[in-house]
């Protein structure tokens, strides 16, 4: 993963609107570590191939950044995205790391559904 290029993200964001398409949002504060430290107050949201349509689609910030999709009906937004996959020109691949590089937040486009390992769910 590459350090956010706002222009490039712009760009797929540009590509994938009107269309419909696949959704995959993350955001944790260490709850698939909770077990190593009971002081922390572990939470997560996931959402997986969740099939969204929007209009508009803009990236903000200076980084970390946040992305926005309007919708007919509301909006999505992921804010302390850090990352994405520039190899990637199918899907619009985000990340967010913390300072000490852990996975917080990660945002995920796609035409085509999210293909998992039984190992990964």
């Amino acid at each position: 993963m590459q350090l956010i290029m706002p222009s490039e993200i712009q760009r797929m964001l540009d590509l994938l609107k009107d269309q419909d398409i696949y959704l995959h949002l993350e955001l944790t504060s260490g709850a698939y570590a909770a077990h190593t430290d009971v002081q922390r107050h572990a939470a997560s949201t996931f959402i997986s191939n969740g099939k969204i349509r929007y209009s508009h689609g803009a990236i903000s910030g200076r980084g970390p950044y946040r992305v926005g999709l309007k919708m007919e009906e509301g909006w999505v937004f992921s804010e302390g995205l850090t990352h994405w996959e520039d190899q990637d020109q199918e899907r619009l691949i985000l990340a967010g790391h913390d300072q000490d590089g852990k996975l917080v937040v990660s945002l995920q486009l796609s035409r085509e559904p999210f293909q998992y390992g039984k190992e990964e769910l």
